[in-house]
């Protein structure tokens, strides 16, 4: 149960709902952090509009934006935010075993070096909250500095997100069991 109260649709104000409504034309649905960001209607709109923009709208492709938010998952151990994005990481062609290994807190071992430099810049950026100038510059040479900026935004937006999702405690759907085991 979340710490907070999450309004159901009947509950909201009209300006809560036109954000409500808008997300759910895009998304289908209201769920995760935008159940709290929705106390302020504002916030969400501008929430979900960045969201949207960062997860399907930059140069990576799904399959390194959605290991970059499995990284970030795991560094927050955020059940919430695993539950939503492992399956579009394996619809988005991430190898089954790296997910594993992430989930377990293992380095994965990958086959394709794109998926190898994200892993070590997000992995570096929360350990430490820097990328030293090594995994800096092969990240920059691989993907360009577009991409670095658009991976540091994910990294931080999804960040925001398990960090709400932690701190409200907001509940993954009912009958669906942690998908994170404990921190190792």
């Amino acid at each position: 149960m979340a710490r907070i109260a999450l309004p159901a649709y009947e509950e909201l104000t009209p300006e809560q709902r036109r954000v409500y409504d808008e997300v759910v034309r895009t998304r289908g649905k209201l769920h995760g952090p935008l159940r709290a960001a929705i106390l302020n209607p504002e916030l969400a709109d501008k929430w979900q509009m960045l969201g949207e923009l960062l997860r399907y709208r930059t140069s990576l492709p799904p399959r390194l934006s959605e290991l970059a938010i499995l990284v970030t998952a795991r560094h927050f151990d955020s059940q919430f935010e695993w539950y939503a994005h492992e399956a579009p990481a394996l619809a988005g062609g991430l190898a089954p075993a790296a997910i594993d290994a992430i989930r377990d807190g293992r380095r994965p071992q990958f086959a394709n070096r794109d998926e190898e430099l994200i892993y070590e810049y997000a992995t570096a950026l929360h350990r430490t909250h820097f990328v030293d100038e090594m995994r800096y510059q092969a990240a920059l040479a691989e993907f360009g500095a577009l991409a670095i900026v658009e991976l540091t935004a994910l990294l931080g937006y999804y960040a925001m997100v398990a960090m709400t999702l932690n701190a409200h405690e907001i509940p993954l759907p009912n009958g669906v069991a942690n998908p994170l085991p404990m921190a190792p």
